[in-house]
């Protein structure tokens, strides 16, 4: 790595405080190869620089915005490779969003159904319960 990143140096632990990402979750990005293995100190320790911080930022506001896995390397595959084009993009984050979009109106549909289930129950202490009753039919 240049030292043209500012010249910050940080171990793992203090990219995690740094980003507010996991330790875990950060190993799990190296082992996955979406995180790029940082040189290490003299002492053995691997010291990430603000490219590692870009990185990772990038893939947690992905993940953030319901962007998949596969999805954040394709993205990850097209910015590596000086590949991407608007086009591209454009295109991943529109099937992105429709994908979102369909949740958005299957989770509206939860709601409607659970709100009026809810409102079938009296709330008082009897055997009866229109909510188990519309959750054992068939």
């Amino acid at each position: 790595m240049d030292d043209h990143n500012s010249g910050r140096r940080l171990k793992r632990a203090e990219l995690a405080k740094v980003t507010g990402c996991h330790l875990e979750t950060i190993r799990y990005y190296e082992k996955s190869g979406m995180m790029p293995d940082p040189p290490r100190s003299k002492a053995g320790y691997r010291m990430y620089d603000d490219t590692h911080v870009s990185r990772l930022r990038f893939i947690l506001r992905a993940r953030e915005l319901g962007f998949s896995i596969e999805d954040i390397r394709g993205l990850l595959h097209l910015m590596d490779g000086e590949l991407q084009t608007c086009l591209e993009v454009k295109l991943r984050t529109e099937n992105h969003l429709a994908d979102v979009r369909t949740k958005i109106a299957d989770l509206e549909r939860i709601e409607q159904a659970l709100a009026e289930t809810a409102a079938r129950c009296s709330g008082e202490d009897v055997p009866e319960c229109p909510v188990l009753e519309a959750l054992s039919c068939t």
